[in-house]
């Protein structure tokens, strides 16, 4: 058995009309189209198509006393501790 969840909604009167001129067309319930549109609307992927790292290689050199096995000392050295 499926349960159902009363709840209120403040739709903007355009929407509303949208929504119920929908429900018309389709001879359905207003509830079952809000719930088909959400049901839409929640399965859909937020949009990322994944990350891209761009890598921007500079040319540098290294600093007198850092060791780059030792992270306490170069965290020391990058803020200003040494």
């Amino acid at each position: 058995m499926l349960s159902c969840m009363r709840t209120t909604l403040e739709i903007s009167d355009e929407i509303f009309r949208q929504l119920k001129r929908r429900a018309a067309d389709e001879g359905a319930p207003v509830r079952q189209v809000v719930e088909n549109a959400l049901r839409v609307y929640l399965g859909k992927s937020k949009g990322r198509k994944g990350y891209r790292l761009r890598w921007n290689s500079e040319r540098g050199r290294l600093q007198p006393g850092v060791q780059l096995d030792d992270r306490d000392t170069l965290f020391d050295v990058m803020d200003g501790r040494r």
